[in-house]
């Protein structure tokens, strides 16, 4: 099969056309993706706050466990002690970003209760 040629203005002109499709996908982001973004990584913070205190509780309750012989309360201790931790710094990384929000003038969107959907089932 031979290809058809083509003028020399009409592979430009689809040169031209490839390049500006390329240049729009690569277009920096929106604010809007960019604040997404941010909210997404800062809810990854608090969850890996949570998660974190609660392991490093655990792990510091089976080291005073494996030392002092206390076996069971050790890591029932560390991890209680762990999970009011982790509750305390997502509280506040969560009051930190309202702060935050607020500052910027934010207002935060009321989410209406729907009755309707229990009714139907």
């Amino acid at each position: 099969m031979s290809t058809p040629t083509e003028s020399r203005e009409e592979a430009i002109k689809r040169l031209n056309e490839r390049a500006s499709d390329l240049e729009a996908a690569t277009a920096p982001k929106t604010s809007e993706h960019l604040a997404a973004q941010a909210v997404t990584s800062q809810a990854y913070k608090i969850i890996a706050e949570l998660i974190g205190g609660v392991l490093v509780g655990l792990g510091l309750g089976f080291i005073v466990d494996r030392f002092a012989g206390t076996t069971p309360w050790g890591i029932i201790g560390g991890t209680l002690l762990g999970f009011a931790l982790s509750i305390y710094m997502a509280r506040r990384t969560a009051n930190r970003l309202m702060a935050q929000a607020k500052a910027s003038g934010v207002e935060p969107k009321s989410i209406p209760f729907d009755d309707e959907e229990d009714e139907e089932r």
